[in-house]
C-alpha cells in the first residue's frame, strides 16, 4: 500500500500500518479512524487533496498486531523514498511507531505530543493515532480526539507560517537534499522499546 492524497503537498501524515479496511481497498485510512481523520482535517480547512497520507509499514501485520522491527526495516526504503520525493514542510506523526521513526527517539506518544520538533527540514508534530480516539479514554488529562484537534491546529499554523516565509523570501526553507534522507534517518530509529501502561492503547493501532 503506497499512499493516499497528494504526494506533491507540503503536509504529510504518517501512520503505523494498514488495517483490515485499508488492506481490502489498498488505500490508507479508509476505515473508522480514517473517517475521523477526514473530519478533523475539515475542521482546519483541509482535506486529502491538500495532504499526503502514508504508513510506516506498507502491508498489514497479521491480526493487526504491532509491526516488528524487521518489518519496519523492510519497509524503510519505501517511506524514505516518499520523504525524499515530498520534502514536506510539516509532518504529522500518528501514534508511537511513526513518531519514533521520524524523531529517531524511543519516545512514547503521550510524552511526545504537544510539542513541535524539527527533523528532515520539516516541523514534526506528533499526535495520537485516530484509532485511539475511537477507543475513548483520556491521556495526560485530555481526550485523544481533543488532543488530535489541538495538534492539527498546530500543524495548520506551522504550515501557514512556512508557506508565508517561503512566499516572502522566494526560497525553499527546506534544506535537506533528497539524496540525504537515507542518512538522516538511521536504522536504529525503527527499534521499539517496551511500552509503559499509558502507552499500550497507542500500539496495535491501524
Amino acid at each position: 500500500m503506497w499512499a493516499d492524497g497528494n504526494l506533491d503537498s507540503d503536509l504529510l501524515f504518517i501512520g503505523e500500518g494498514p488495517g483490515y479496511h485499508e488492506d481490502q481497498q489498498g488505500v490508507p485510512f479508509v476505515g473508522a479512524a480514517g473517517q475521523l481523520l477526514d473530519k478533523l482535517l475539515g475542521e482546519i480547512g483541509l482535506d486529502r487533496s491538500s495532504a499526503a497520507i502514508v504508513n510506516v509499514v506498507k502491508c498489514r501485520p497479521p491480526g493487526n498486531r504491532d509491526p516488528l522491527p524487521d518489518e519496519i526495516e523492510a519497509c524503510r526504503p519505501y517511506l524514505e523514498a516518499q520523504l525524499a520525493h515530498m520534502r514536506p514542510d510539516v509532518i504529522v506523526t500518528l501514534g508511537n511507531f511513526a513518531t519514533r521513526f521520524v524523531l529517531e527517539e524511543k519516545i512514547g506518544i503521550t510524552k511526545a505530543r504537544g510539542h513541535i520538533y524539527e527533523r528532515l527540514g520539516a516541523a514534526v508534530i506528533p499526535t495520537f493515532h485516530p484509532a485511539a480516539a475511537l477507543r475513548g479514554g483520556r491521556f495526560g488529562g485530555i481526550s485523544p480526539t481533543d488532543a488530535i484537534r489541538q495538534d492539527l491546529r498546530r500543524a495548520r499554523a506551522a504550515l501557514d507560517a512556512r508557506r508565508g516565509a517561503r512566499d516572502r523570501s522566494g526560497q525553499d526553507p527546506r534544506p535537506i537534499p533528497a539524496d540525504d534522507v537515507r542518512a538522516s534517518v538511521p536504522a536504529e530509529s525503527a527499534q521499539a522499546r517496551p511500552t509503559a501502561p499509558e502507552e499500550q492503547e497507542q500500539l496495535g493501532l491501524f
